[in-house]
């Protein structure tokens, strides 16, 4: 077994390695408009589902109150989206796009034409891996 080869046994670092890569292809399109991945998938979200709760991002993007807030509080100082709290429940804060993050939506269609074009694989192959993890993922949300 070659040193590169060492791990290729582990599904774990598979997913990982192969989750590094994908997100790394996303870079040549957001870094000009100085997003990151994170920041992406908040942003297309909030595209998807309109104004709604922080608690609403955090299970559409799987990522945790910790990491959610801060980058939801730099993507407001940048003006691209409004972080507004509840009068009746200062805890509550609901989450809509500016019109300057309405504004790059030709750029979230760009990096997912580009990450089509990159990964080799036809729309049915693409498909059909997505149906594989999304089963996964709902196995690994809800064991049985």
């Amino acid at each position: 077994m070659t040193e590169t080869r060492v791990l290729d046994d582990l599904l774990c670092f598979d997913l990982y390695s192969l989750s590094r890569m994908v997100t790394a292809l996303y870079r040549p399109v957001l870094e000009p408009h100085g997003l990151t991945y994170p920041q992406y998938l908040v942003l297309v979200s909030l595209t998807r589902l309109g104004t709604c709760s922080i608690g609403d991002i955090g299970r559409a993007t799987r990522l945790d109150h910790g990491t959610l807030t801060p980058l939801l509080r730099r993507l407001a100082d940048r003006g691209l989206l409004t972080l507004d709290r509840s009068a009746a429940d200062a805890r509550s804060v609901t989450v809509s796009l500016t019109p300057d993050g309405e504004a790059l939506r030709p750029v979230f269609h760009e990096a997912q034409c580009h990450l089509g074009e990159s990964l080799g694989m036809t729309e049915q192959q693409v498909r059909r891996l997505q149906t594989t993890l999304h089963q996964l993922a709902e196995h690994l949300d809800n064991p049985a």
